[in-house]
């Protein structure tokens, strides 16, 4: 396709199309119906295709206008219009032009003659264009244009003819026929115009002949043979296409023929019954049937016929129709037979016993299945429930199949349930009957759950409720209970109702005393003598309407508060209680022995305590205190009244005989007294301390509690001096501190090991010497040393402690030992010496073993002065 467009001067300036300038798509032709000044100037046509975008411009065309005279008004004249016959496909869109020059400028209009325009249609270009979506058959007709103005009018008028390619509604299927059948194929397609037929034969025309009829797409050939076979083609045809449908003809000729496993059977019938023996063989033409019972023709009678597709019936078979029947198929390509022996036997009978039964859930019972049956046929026994075999395996053990004997059967059904009730049934086979029998179980059990709970009605504290009855299972309903559930309650609980008892004939009932404003859910349980059934389905949930609170908060009581404060608290109530919006707390009090109150609104509904505070009112001022409800719907009603007091105000007094002691290094001990003179009872007391160099705002805080007078500090820095305070503090707040005291932490331990150990072991005593500890500048003296053992593998030690540089330990036990050495100081143990391991094999018992000396660090001096002070000089 291809789109016409005019440059007016210069590109990109295009001429602009309205009801006075018209570009046909069709010609490419611009068309101004009446030219003023303006239009004036060089005009271009540009031509676009558009797939490819490409562009042609061509050479430029000057508009001028005569200055010889003026063009007076004249009548439209239709310039371009759409052809006599228009033709479109069905579902393409259709455009058709109409334009007329004239002065004044013509008013275009669309109709169709004789009908409505469709409704899809569209009107493009200022009328000139009339455009037809997926134009369809009823949209074929007379269309007029009709141009007009002031001095007159003109009209054009063409046919849409609308056409349809050929489209299948019923095609050829692949056939087999026997020789000497009749072919019927009938090809049917739409189309406007509508099709003509064709037939081929393998790609070939297919003509009438003698056995050949082709009339309106219908394929006739009489008494088809093997020539006949082929593919063939029905071709459906207009001027706008073609369409083809295909089949394939085969024709069979066979002689007859049965299937291998029909070729002798044995049929087992009970007396009585109908006997049908199947005889079809395959084969074409279609062969003839006979019929032999032993060696001679079968005769047919009312009881006895071959029915028309061959298969022999006998009707109420007897002991006279056993033996043996042949069959015996012929055409012209051969024969074929087949043989089948009738047995007739006894017919079965079958005794299902109890033939009713109720029960009741949890109970058991035995069903008896018996089958009287001819003795040379074996018998099978099978069992249902409604219907449907009963899969013993899955179901839970309720089920047990009983065979006792070869003709009968038991079923034992244990712990019944209610979905165990229905239509039991027998079902006993032979190879000639099959025969069944069906008894009722009723089982009896507590109700089903009621139908859907409707709540009716609604006030503050009641809901009216009703429901359908939901199974009786086989005994009666006898009462109802009524269950709700709210935000606030532990699961579903039983509610009062109106009336106090629900029979079970009734299906409505009022629940009463709920709360306002609460959300409620509401379910229906059903009670027969058998037991309680299963809940309905929860109501719609409903909440009850506002109301006056009637529940003032628990426990009112007085908390400890700062000076001249009277602190309220109590317990809030909680949201199933506040019956309405806008909750909140009034509370009221006064001065003991007065009568006015004083009341403050709370407005928070999850308060718990309010604070009054009067400069005025000494401390410990007894009040009586009463706490009331309200919420949008009014007042509630108040609390008991209490009598309460002010807060006693915080102590006045500082503790006395403060005392600071230091232990170690970094502990300092500090004890108090409480001065009694004191106002405001202490809860408890907090201790300040700070380094001598830092500022008292520094201090860190450590607290006690109740009538505690002394504390340890730890974690403090060693060899300095601190400053501590103390004072005391209850909920009102803290009282003075106490003059400072001060106290210095211990020097640190010294940091160096006792050196050189050297020990001499004899039997389970072992003798230590060391070299003293000398301490540093910064660090404690030498107070003495501490000898440090244990056994390998445990974790306590035992202690020596000694001034001396020597120390004998006796080893208790036998096993190897870990013996440490260490200095002792004002602050704290110093650093220990190296582990020593000492095996011990006497445990604790002395004995003549051979003395050795060990040396942990060798020094000759320090050997010759560990010998002068371990050993005595008679044993040199």
């Amino acid at each position: 396709e291809i789109i016409y467009s005019w440059v007016f001067n210069e590109f990109p300036s295009f001429v602009a199309e309205d009801s006075r300038r018209f570009i046909s798509q069709e010609t490419g032709n611009l068309y101004i119906s009446k030219v003023q000044t303006s239009d004036v100037g060089s005009y271009i046509c540009l031509v676009k295709n558009t797939v490819t975008n490409a562009r042609v411009l061509s050479p430029p065309t000057p508009l001028t206008l005569r200055n010889d005279g003026v063009m007076g008004e004249y009548e439209p004249k239709i310039e371009v219009h759409f052809p006599y016959t228009v033709t479109a496909a069905r579902g393409t869109t259709v455009k058709m032009e109409c334009f007329a020059l004239g002065n004044p400028v013509p008013t275009i209009s669309w109709r169709k003659v004789n009908g409505h325009n469709p409704s899809k249609a569209r009107l493009r270009k200022s009328q000139a264009v009339l455009e037809i979506p997926n134009v369809q058959l009823e949209d074929a007709g007379m269309y007029e244009c009709k141009a007009e103005n002031s001095r007159g009018r003109n009209v054009f008028r063409g046919q849409l003819q609308v056409y349809t390619y050929p489209h299948w509604v019923e095609k050829l299927n692949d056939t087999q026929l026997d020789s000497g059948d009749q072919l019927r194929w009938e090809c049917k397609a739409t189309g406007k115009p509508r099709p003509t037929y064709h037939w081929l034969k393998n790609g070939v025309p297919l003509w009438p002949q003698s056995r050949i009829e082709m009339v309106n797409g219908v394929l006739m050939i009489h008494s088809v043979n093997l020539s006949d076979a082929g593919m063939y083609q029905c071709l459906a045809e207009n001027k706008y296409g073609t369409i083809y449908a295909s089949a394939e003809l085969k024709i069979l000729a066979s002689a007859p023929t049965f299937p291998e496993n029909q070729m002798r059977k044995t049929i087992i019938v009970t007396k009585g019954q109908e006997v049908v023996i199947e005889c079809k063989p395959q084969a074409s033409p279609k062969p003839t049937i006979t019929w032999k019972k032993g060696d001679k023709a079968l005769r047919e009678s009312k009881r006895v016929t071959i029915l028309p597709h061959g298969s022999l019936r006998i009707l109420n078979a007897s002991k006279s129709d056993e033996g043996r029947y042949l069959c015996q198929g012929v055409n012209v390509f051969g024969s074929a037979e087949i043989i089948a022996s009738v047995s007739v036997k006894e017919p079965t009978r079958i005794e299902l016993t109890p033939k009713k039964i109720e029960l009741t859930v949890g109970e058991s019972i035995v069903l008896s299945c018996k089958a009287l049956h001819d003795s040379t046929l074996d018998v099978t026994f099978y069992w249902t429930l409604n219907g449907q075999p009963i899969d013993f395996e899955k179901e839970g053990g309720h089920f047990e199949s009983i065979k006792a004997q070869a003709s009968s059967a038991d079923l034992m059904i244990r712990n019944i349930l209610l979905m165990h009730a229905g239509r039991y049934g027998c079902k006993v086979q032979t190879a000639a009957d099959t025969m069944s029998d069906e008894t009722e179980l009723l089982v009896r059990g507590p109700p089903g759950p009621p139908g859907v709970v409707i709540v009716e009605e609604i006030t503050d504290t009641t809901a009216t409720l009703s429901w359908s009855p939901g199974a009786d299972n086989h005994s009666p309903i006898s009462l109802y209970n009524l269950q709700a559930r709210s935000p606030f309650s532990l699961g579903w609980q039983t509610v009062k109702t109106v009336p106090d008892l629900i029979s079970g004939d009734m299906e409505s009932a009022m629940a009463v005393e709920l709360n306002p404003w609460v959300e409620y859910e509401f379910r229906v349980v059903a009670t027969n003598k058998i037991g309680t059934g299963d809940p309905s389905a929860p109501s719609r949930v409903i909440r009850t309407n506002e109301a006056v609170p009637k529940t003032p908060p628990a426990n009112v009581s007085g908390r400890s508060g700062r000076r001249h404060e009277l602190v309220i608290a109590w317990e809030p109530v909680s949201e199933e209680f506040q019956s309405g919006e806008g909750f909140g707390y009034i509370v009221a009090f006064r001065p003991n022995g007065t009568r006015g109150w004083k009341e403050k609104m709370v407005t928070s509904s999850d308060a718990s305590k309010f604070i009054y505070r009067d400069e005025s009112v000494p401390p410990l001022t007894p009040f009586e205190v009463k706490v009331g409800v309200y919420n949008n719907r009014g007042d509630g009603p108040f609390s008991p009244i209490v009598v309460i007091c002010s807060a006693e105000g915080e102590p006045t007094a500082a503790p006395i005989d403060v005392k600071a002691t230091s232990l170690s290094v970094s502990e300092i001990l500090v004890a108090w007294k409480h001065n009694k003179e004191s106002l405001g009872r202490p809860q408890g007391f907090e201790v300040g301390y700070w380094k001598d160099m830092e500022q008292e705002e520094a201090a860190e805080k450590v607290k006690t509690e109740g009538n505690e007078s002394t504390i340890l500090l730890t974690g403090l820095e060693g060899n300095t001096l601190y400053h501590l305070t103390v004072r005391a503090y209850n909920a009102a707040g803290y009282g003075p501190p106490s003059a400072a005291v001060h106290a210095a932490t211990k020097k640190s331990p010294p940091s160096q090991a006792p050196g050189n150990i050297m020990w001499i072991q004899d039997g389970s005593h072992v003798s230590l010497g060391w070299e003293p500890v000398r301490p540093l500048a910064n660090e404690s003296d030498v107070m003495g040393y501490k000898v440090l053992f244990r056994q390998e593998g445990q974790s306590n030690s035992q202690v020596i402690e000694t001034q001396k540089t020597s120390a004998v330990v006796l080893l208790p036990d036998v096993g190897v030992y870990i013996i440490e050495v260490c200095a002792v100081s004002e602050g704290g143990d110093g650093t220990a010496s190296p582990q020593i391991r000492v095996p011990s094999f006497s445990g604790g018992k002395v004995t003549s073993a051979q003395s050795t000396l060990h040396v942990l660090s060798t020094s000759s001096s320090s050997v010759t002065l560990l010998l002068a002070l371990m050993v005595p000089s008679t044993s040199w």
